[in-house]
């Protein structure tokens, strides 16, 4: 159970897969970082928090893969990815997922980004799109079950290399632009009336089962999108599709992000569309 002492009614699991470096950034460099940074969100309400660790033993129970102390997408044959994902989409939660194709993005350097975001703005405006739709998903269900908002509690997957502290005062400033209407590129806004500052939290992904299953979230969309990667599959993140979470009907731009934006900004092969198409997104 968790020890916090601000009352919440839901909890965001994040991870991510790939990497934030833009310094060089494959296929344009051989050697360079992955082509993707993709962000998995996994959302369920705070009475299912403690029933994650049973999902998660159904989950490596029925798939055989019981060895180790936690459940690691990247570890699976493809038939137990598959088979996770259907598994993980029977369970109450919604699922989120931000895809950054970083070829454009080679060698940027936002110097304004950096100013409010830190060293890692670009790792933080890909958090930035993920809980702009979250928390705009707990207000509108907070105030139709409630008739109020109600807390999200954030648990980071802890990665080594990253400044949590640097994501939280970022969410901060978001969060004052929001309710002095200063919002910077406003086509969304975090809702702030669900965040709390100190709700925020980044633990190691094998202590959480509610990290592990945002790490199959992350990664099934990942090797969805990396079709230029040796282990290129989009039935995965298929199978995620009942869990999708949606606005007006329509996972595209809410559940699953792209970036860039405008899509055709990525020049992305029709294989890499593959998954995109398939969740509503026109090229």
């Amino acid at each position: 159970m968790s020890s916090c002492s601000e009352p919440y009614e839901y909890v965001l699991y994040i991870d991510e897969a790939g990497d934030d470096g833009l310094r060089r950034v494959k296929p344009i460099d051989p050697n360079g970082g992955s082509e993707w940074l993709c962000i998995g969100g996994l959302l369920i309400r705070s009475q299912f928090e403690t029933e994650a660790v049973d999902w998660v033993k159904g989950i490596r129970t029925d798939i055989n893969a019981t060895q180790g102390p936690a459940l690691h997408y990247r570890d699976l044959s493809p038939t137990k990815r598959k088979r996770a994902c259907e598994l993980l989409a029977e369970h109450p939660c919604r699922l989120f997922a931000v895809a950054s194709n970083k070829k454009n993005m080679r060698g940027h350097d936002n110097s304004r980004a950096a100013r409010r975001g830190g060293k890692q703005w670009y790792y933080n405006y890909c958090v930035r799109l993920l809980m702009e739709r979250v928390t705009d998903f707990c207000l509108r269900d907070s105030s139709k079950r409630f008739g109020g908002p109600r807390n999200v509690r954030v648990i980071f997957s802890l990665r080594g290399g990253h400044s949590y502290g640097q994501t939280k005062a970022y969410w901060e400033l978001l969060k004052a632009q929001a309710i002095g209407k200063t919002t910077y590129l406003n086509k969304r806004e975090i809702a702030h009336q669900v965040l709390r500052f100190g709700l925020v939290e980044y633990v190691p992904h094998y202590s959480l089962a509610g990290l592990q299953l945002a790490d199959v979230v992350a990664s099934s969309f990942y090797q969805a999108a990396d079709a230029l990667g040796p282990k290129w599959a989009i039935e995965p993140a298929k199978a995620l599709e009942p869990r999708m979470a949606r606005e007006s009907g329509v996972v595209a731009d809410y559940g699953l992000v792209l970036q860039p934006s405008p899509p055709w900004k990525a020049a992305l092969t029709n294989d890499q569309k593959a998954i995109f198409s398939h969740y509503g997104y026109m090229f």
